[in-house]
């Protein structure tokens, strides 16, 4: 039943794709940023992106709509960053398997540079949060409930095969995610739909401390101390954040506070040494290498010339050292500076759409983007996520956020509804008409 319920909505996206290819693009980030055909029986080896991806193209190219061919700042530095990560892969240590991670690479970057074409208008900017928030959402809210159920005593972990199939990634995804989710929850009107999304939110935090992850944990404390730092109650907003801290940490058993407790004493801990380890390893790779190692660099060859331990052989486990190994230091730049003016550009949208009410949305879009960027930053230090594709949708947000800002857009863009919904769903997010009381 569940293969036949998703083989009937992605041919429902193929088809649509076609004529509309911006919905192939929604589909494409679900299934991309989701995975759900890995949750399926006989769908999880069948090209299913491939396939929704290359209808989404076959309607751009062919369709009547008018695409955005425009290049910022970000789309332009995205397009720097994938030309020179195709001028390493020659230079590849391993190039077979530098090949087979290259060409998953460029799928991703490619589909993410079309949907800055694609999408334009303020539906697409929130469907497109609201396909995120629900692909990580799903794994979120049901872990979250898991670790409350288990007292945290198991670990949450991810979808098989995918990018965040680790406790550690899958923790991240979930920090990155909560922003977005208070994103939507202040465009909400009815009050039952707030609550809601306050619950899954609390969910997304549990899973993430459920996972056992330290990195997850950094990456919640920074982005709680930019909320607290830009919040207008200061004093409220640090007894509020202490006391939903001090509640979520007292259920936590005793396993995971000696694995936190670690983070202070990491000379002590195998895992954290190995990544230190592995990151010098990257470091001298690149300052011997112009263009690095390529795609590949965990091998016992290169562990052997450049680490100091070279029987402690480990993935960077961090984006700073993956791409610094990998693309050697002209590539670290060019992914610093894309993320860089990402951060810059949401600051602007921050600023900028304060400023009117029309666009007051944008602030707040603007805001919790780099709230997520902060996790990514914080919680990316130590993990192997330089190419995952959540933080570059985060960059397409941010991009057309600036654009639609830019061209004033609400001056001439019809008014939409956002989600087309059944009575019973839209009553958790619309609010109830009044009623007529006829005149005596």
């Amino acid at each position: 039943m569940r293969d036949l319920v998703l083989a009937i909505c992605i041919g429902y996206i193929i088809i649509r794709a076609i004529k509309q290819p911006w919905i192939g693009i929604l589909g494409w980030t679900w299934i991309s940023v989701m995975n759900p055909h890995t949750l399926s029986w006989n769908l999880r080896s069948m090209p299913v992106a491939a396939a929704v991806g290359g209808a989404t193209l076959i309607g751009m190219v062919m369709g009547r709509q008018k695409n955005d061919y425009s290049v910022q700042r970000e789309g332009a530095m995205l397009m720097v960053f994938m030309a020179w990560v195709c001028i390493t892969l020659p230079f590849s240590y391993v190039f077979d398997e530098s090949f087979d991670a290259w060409k998953r690479v460029m799928k991703i970057d490619l589909m993410i540079l079309v949907a800055m074409v694609l999408l334009s208008t303020k539906r697409h900017i929130i469907l497109l949060v609201w396909v995120l928030v629900v692909s990580i959402g799903f794994f979120g809210v049901k872990g979250g409930i898991f670790t409350v159920l288990t007292g945290g005593n198991f670990k949450v972990w991810g979808p098989e095969g995918t990018f965040i199939e680790g406790n550690n990634e899958v923790a991240l995804a979930f920090v990155m995610t909560i922003p977005l989710m208070r994103f939507l929850q202040t465009q909400l009107v009815t009050h039952r739909g707030k609550m809601l999304m306050t619950f899954c939110m609390a969910c997304m935090a549990a899973a993430a401390l459920g996972s056992h992850s330290r990195g997850a944990l950094l990456a919640l404390g920074s982005m709680g101390a930019v909320l607290w730092w830009r919040g207008k109650s200061k004093g409220v907003g640090a007894i509020l954040m202490v006391a939903i801290a001090v509640g979520a940490l007292a259920v936590m058993p005793d396993e995971w506070w000696s694995r936190m407790n670690t983070i202070r004493t990491y000379e002590q801990d195998q895992s954290a040494m190995g990544r230190i380890n592995a990151w010098w390893m990257a470091f001298n790779l690149a300052k011997d290498n112009f263009f690095g190692g390529g795609l590949s660099v965990a091998q016992p060859g290169l562990f052997a010339r450049y680490a100091p331990d070279p029987t402690d052989i480990h993935a960077a486990h961090s984006i700073y050292f993956m791409v610094l190994g990998e693309q050697g230091f002209v590539g670290l730049f060019i992914f610093l500076l894309m993320f860089a003016f990402v951060w810059r550009s949401a600051e602007w949208i921050r600023v900028r759409g304060r400023k009117q009410p029309q666009t007051q949305w944008l602030s707040e879009l603007g805001a919790m983007c780099q709230v997520s960027l902060v996790g990514y930053a914080v919680g990316g230090a130590f993990l192997s996520l330089s190419y995952w594709d959540f933080p570059y949708n985060i960059l397409i947000l941010v991009v057309l956020a600036r654009r639609w800002l830019d061209r004033k857009k609400w001056l001439t863009e019809p008014v939409e509804p956002i989600l087309d919904l059944p009575p019973w769903l839209a009553k958790w997010f619309h609010k109830k008409k009044p009623k007529v009381v006829p005149a005596p």
